[in-house]
């Protein structure tokens, strides 16, 4: 049966739509963009919701979005190396965005739809960018396919823009090497101070606080999101483990390994963490930890009311001890706000057998130094090429490429895994003493005082959260005296997303800290 037009109509509404588009990508990259506006707002603080109401509004293209961040990392990142390359596809991406969008494509809907994004080069992307962890051991290797939040990612419509910078090897190759710098991609720098940017998701905090890009995805084994986040002034959510896929990245530990958002609100981290959340079927773990995944996904749970009722605990030793006064006095202001905003807390808590944590770090590390070697194995099998199959490799790359790599910052975290021999008599006690510690520690003050979230400034609860895969997000909280930006940390148990989002989000709407570096 037919329709009732002509090949000649077909062809004339086609040439209609590649004319429209043309348009559309010219104004775009045109002078209306050089200094592209939003009811005022410029684009360097505009939220994902905003740019798709600026969408609909036809006010501008993925395309001019494409266009204008692309302008501010040539601009930018000579300096501050956030973005270790860009995506030389990005701009066809933007293209097949904005054509989604004018045919009303169902994928257009999405609220990442056109939305530009930079991912941790430690996170494969099966295109024409390397994944490296930063190191030119890996440059030219060839993933067997996108990792499974790239994979997400790409069928929401967002636009990978590019690879963010980080500290090479997710800091897992020396302790003496700078916090922010890489082989591949220099030294970072953090936009407010010119200094640390702490890592190891450097680039992802550095890039999105000086708005080279809308949103960015870092991962996390302990403080690697919420680290340079606070540094950063940005919004870093690192979720339960397992609830967002691990597959394709490159590893430290299944175990304590997590792939979160780093945004400038809680809002479009959160508009993130619903499109990469879930079930992976090349990491089971998602499988199991799906269920933590409420009906209706995340986004129900941005509420300005979010504070009210809520139990938030305060330990103050050691988490607000040898902050500054002038830190101090910001902290006590906020958590006067939380009160205010209708959240019950519970001060001067004491954390059982805070002694144990003290020494929770060798633990931590005897465990981290043999999972490193069995599970970068696993991964570095399974390129489709690359110059290195193994850790023994990479220490034998770095050998002979000392000054490409910097050796003098050396790779004992390399050698001391290399020598691991796998799951023995000693990782397992230091696997069981952080078992007991994460039972008879955090889990028991948080079920005991039945509460909702732990309160912390900076990132000083990291590690707790990181050995027991506890999720956590942090949120903007002012400047030291030194000018350093810091943050609030809002930790819970497993699963907590949907109130850790409600009090961030109440934090952030009742504060509103956040504002970009002058650079």
């Amino acid at each position: 049966m037919g329709t009732g037009k002509s090949p000649l109509c077909y062809l004339s509404l086609s040439l209609f739509s590649a004319l429209l588009l043309i348009l559309l990508a010219t104004l775009a990259s045109g002078t209306g963009l050089q200094t592209p506006n939003f009811h005022g707002l410029s684009f360097r603080e505009i939220t994902v919701q905003q740019i798709q109401v600026g969408f609909k509004r036809n006010q501008f293209t993925s395309r001019g979005l494409v266009e204008f961040y692309l302008k501010e990392i040539s601009r930018i990142n000579p300096v501050l190396k956030g973005v270790l390359e860009v995506n030389p596809d990005a701009r066809s991406q933007a293209d097949k965005a904005d054509h989604e969008r004018y045919t009303k494509a169902p994928i257009s809907l999405s609220p990442l739809h056109g939305v530009p994004i930079l991912i941790k080069d430690n996170i494969a992307t099966k295109d024409k960018m390397n994944t490296t962890a930063g190191s030119y051991a890996l440059l030219g290797s060839v993933v067997p396919r996108d990792a499974g939040v790239v994979t997400k990612l790409r069928k929401a419509g967002a636009i990978i823009l590019g690879k963010a910078s980080l500290s090479e090897w997710s800091h897992f190759r020396s302790n003496n090497a700078p916090s922010g710098w890489s082989g591949r991609g220099g030294q970072g720098k953090n936009p407010y101070t010119g200094d640390d940017p702490c890592g190891s998701s450097s680039g992802s905090a550095i890039s999105v606080a000086a708005n080279m890009v809308a949103v960015s995805i870092g991962t996390e084994t302990d403080g690697s999101i919420l680290c340079p986040s606070n540094n950063n002034l940005v919004v870093g959510f690192k979720p339960t483990v397992g609830l967002t896929s691990r597959a394709g990245v490159i590893p430290i530990s299944p175990r304590q390994d997590s792939v979160g958002p780093i945004c400038r609100t809680v809002s479009d981290a959160v508009y993130v963490l619903d499109i990469i959340a879930g079930i992976d079927y090349n990491d089971k773990v998602t499988i199991k930890t799906s269920r933590y995944i409420p009906k209706g996904g995340y986004a129900q749970f941005l509420k300005a009311d979010g504070l009210r009722g809520k139990r938030l605990g305060i330990v103050r030793n050691p988490f607000y001890l040898g902050i500054g006064n002038d830190t101090t006095a910001i902290v006590e202001k906020h958590i006067n706000t939380l009160r205010k905003r209708g959240a019950v807390l519970l001060d001067n808590l004491e954390i059982p057998d805070l002694a144990a944590y003290d020494i929770s770090g060798s633990a931590e590390t005897i465990a981290l130094l043999a999972e490193f070697r069995i599970s970068l194995n696993e991964y570095l099998k399974e390129l489709v090429a690359s110059p290195v199959r193994s850790l023994a490799d990479a220490i034998a790359f770095n050998k002979k490429n000392p000054k490409l790599e910097k050796l003098e910052y050396g790779q004992e975290f390399f050698i001391n895994a290399e020598a691991t021999k796998g799951i023995r008599k000693a990782e397992k006690e230091a696997l069981s003493f952080m078992e007991r510690l994460n039972r008879e520690g955090f889990e028991k003050l948080m079920i005991k005082n039945k509460l909702d979230a732990l309160v912390t400034p900076t990132n000083s609860v990291s590690r707790i959260l990181a050995i027991g895969g506890f999720p956590g997000v942090i949120v903007p909280a002012g400047f030291r005296s030194d000018g350093h930006p810091f943050g609030l940390v809002f930790g819970g148990l497993k699963g907590s997303e949907p109130k850790l989002i409600e009090i961030a989000y109440g934090f952030e709407q009742a504060t509103k800290i956040r504002k970009p570096p002058k650079l």
